[in-house]
């Protein structure tokens, strides 16, 4: 049950693909994750742009999405290879998972997820690295009635939920999601809404591409927060769903931003500074509708100062901590998070919570693609693990 496994993943900010390695072993029902090492290749500007093209409310074309999917599996299969080959010599490696790039993730007007769609073609991986890939992870779940999201309710259940603290888990990526337990103790998880994604959009629109991202908050510092253009933001009826819910950039994009815009006159560093106090104010309700003593924080959110000291003010008195505390580091949870999807659908365990995602019941996930040697299976195992132990090199 002793496996190394690389976790690949480029988020819905697509920045940059990070890669996470671990080797896992399990006694009992205890999984312990040794980190091994972590990554980070920034996506190419004509990349990024591309990406940003095809995403909605933009148009795309058969063609685009057929070069973008082979184009991605050939940066995902390098970043791969990348990361293994910077672990010490006598370190084997078993498996990739690649989560892919989310260009669309399909939910109708009553909050139902109906399919998603990750690019990143993995037999490019298999091919650079010369080993099995595990991809395509979120289909499962929705082929189940599930949101396929978020995923991360399976790494935040083993790892953060094993005393009496009333602690919930925050990703802060393009959408900002969290994992909470219900007063019945069942793990509850849902996106909030929006993050870094739509932020980033704005700050690409309004600059004409010239900047990408509010580096360390400095935009949203500048600025002072448009109460009533916020109010207006925060009567999103996404925000009254009750949970299982998902979204993503199909919703909250540019185009959204600029309906709301319409007559009004707000410039570039209020605005950025208006919708940072709108992803705070969410997840500050999000914190006291479940009565939260601690919130522990993940992501590229967590790098844009102005971001976590208001969601710090918001949601006192309970403690916002960083996931670091916890033995993930903070930019490289989601990569971890994959890593452990793989090692657990490899060994035949769920990968979904069904409380979470909101699916009929748990899925093992993920499709398989063969690396250079024939596919050698563990044996399954047949006790689901309980609590997840972090060692760091």
């Amino acid at each position: 049950m002793d496996m190394a496994v690389v976790g690949v993943i480029s988020g819905t900010s697509f920045d940059a693909v990070d890669t996470a390695a671990a080797r896992f072993s399990m006694d009992s029902s205890k999984i312990t994750m040794h980190l091994l090492g972590t990554g980070s290749t920034p996506l190419a500007a004509d990349l990024r742009a591309r990406l940003a093209s095809c995403l909605p409310p933009s148009a795309t074309t058969v063609e685009e999405i057929c070069k973008l999917d082979t184009e991605l599996g050939q940066l995902f299969g390098a970043a791969a290879k990348r990361q293994v080959d910077a672990l010490p010599a006598e370190t084997a490696v078993d498996l990739v998972v690649s989560h892919g790039q989310t260009v669309f993730h399909w939910v109708d007007p009553d909050g139902h997820a109906l399919g998603t769609l990750q690019l990143g073609q993995p037999a490019w991986i298999a091919e650079a690295t010369g080993l099995p890939v595990i991809s395509d992870l979120r289909a499962r779940d929705i082929a189940r009635g599930g949101q396929g999201a978020p995923l991360a309710s399976t790494l935040d259940a083993l790892l953060l939920f094993h005393d009496d603290v009333r602690r919930g888990s925050l990703n802060l990526g393009g959408i900002a999601n969290i994992t909470v337990r219900s007063q019945s103790g069942a793990i509850v998880a849902y996106d909030i809404g929006p993050a870094n994604g739509l932020m980033d959009s704005v700050i690409a629109d309004v600059t004409n591409g010239a900047l990408r991202m509010d580096a360390n908050g400095e935009m949203a510092a500048r600025g002072a927060v448009d109460r009533s253009l916020l109010t207006d933001l925060l009567a999103e009826p996404y925000y009254r769903l009750l949970p299982p819910k998902s979204t993503g950039k199909e919703l909250f994009n540019t185009e959204y931003v600029r309906a709301f815009l319409d007559g009004r006159s707000v410039c570039a560093d209020d605005l950025l500074a208006t919708l940072a106090e709108l992803t705070a104010q969410l997840v500050a309700d999000a914190c006291h509708d479940h009565q939260l003593e601690e919130l522990v924080v993940a992501g590229g959110g967590t790098l844009n100062p102005v971001l976590m000291a208001r969601i710090t003010d918001l949601c006192a008195p309970a403690a916002v901590t960083a996931i670091d505390a916890y033995g993930i580091p903070a930019q490289a949870k989601e990569a971890c998070l994959f890593a452990l999807l793989g090692y657990l659908s490899m060994h035949g365990l769920d990968g979904t919570i069904p409380s979470a995602t909101g699916a009929s019941r748990g899925s093992i996930l993920g499709s398989l693609t063969p690396g250079s040697s024939p596919l050698r299976l563990p044996e399954p195992v047949t006790v689901a693990p309980s609590r997840l132990n972090v060692l760091r090199q």
